[in-house]
């Protein structure tokens, strides 16, 4: 390949990518909607759950750890997880199968009023799937980001945002962009600027079995209490 065909290369999956993202311009009140949903389960005491698999997986981390600890703002931390525990998988697939190795993991956790963020690149991966339907099941509001036509969680989910492309590495790029909006949004609707603190360090005296009286946990007052 020559300087020229590699930067033709470079310049094409830049102009491919800006095209999809530029698409996703139009899906803009479903992503608002969406951050809405999560931000009312938030305030209701609920918990986000995010599953993907290979990227889908770094993607489904990268969710949580933003909301468990900051993207932007100093703020309480937010209860999210995701389902990408080593030894849980491993050891379920080991012992069971691979397709269920999520939708386990819902039947355990997961609670009515909870949301599942579901992420798969094609719409059909058979554990995204499973983790899908038994989510519904338990009552949660199931989110998919998904790409191509949708797949089977196009009809699955309560909530589908769909990346205008066939290309698996265009979709996972629109993909991590609407995460970091979520991100964006849910600490604007939940903590006023003003209210943005650091929750504080954990007290010595806790490791060392004094005791303490227990104070209201910051989300408290995302439900009105206190």
């Amino acid at each position: 390949m020559t300087s020229e065909e590699a930067l033709g290369t470079i310049r094409a999956a830049l102009d491919e990518s800006a095209r999809v993202k530029r698409q996703m311009w139009e899906q803009g009140p479903e992503i608002l909607r969406i951050a809405d949903r999560i931000a009312a389960a938030f305030r209701a005491g609920n918990r986000l759950y995010a599953c993907g698999n290979g990227g889908s997986a770094c993607d489904a981390m990268h969710l949580v750890e933003e909301l468990v600890a900051r993207y932007k703002r100093d703020r309480p931390g937010l209860p999210a997880h995701h389902l990408l525990d080593a030894p849980t998988l491993t050891c379920w697939s080991n012992d069971y199968d691979f397709a269920t190795v999520f939708a386990r993991q819902v039947q355990a956790f997961v609670r009515p009023g909870d949301v599942l963020v579901a992420i798969s690149t094609s719409g059909n991966s058979p554990n995204i799937l499973r983790a899908v339907e038994a989510a519904k099941r338990q009552g949660a509001v199931v989110v998919a980001l998904t790409g191509r036509d949708g797949g089977h969680m196009r009809t699955l989910c309560d909530e589908v945002l769909i990346a205008p492309s066939d290309a698996t590495e265009r979709i996972q790029e629109a993909h991590i962009t609407v995460i970091h909006l979520w991100c964006e949004l849910l600490e604007r609707m939940l903590f006023t600027q003003a209210a943005s603190v650091a929750p504080p360090l954990p007290d010595p005296s806790l490791a060392r079995g004094e005791g303490r009286t227990a104070e209201p946990s910051p989300l408290s007052a995302l439900r009105g209490e206190g």
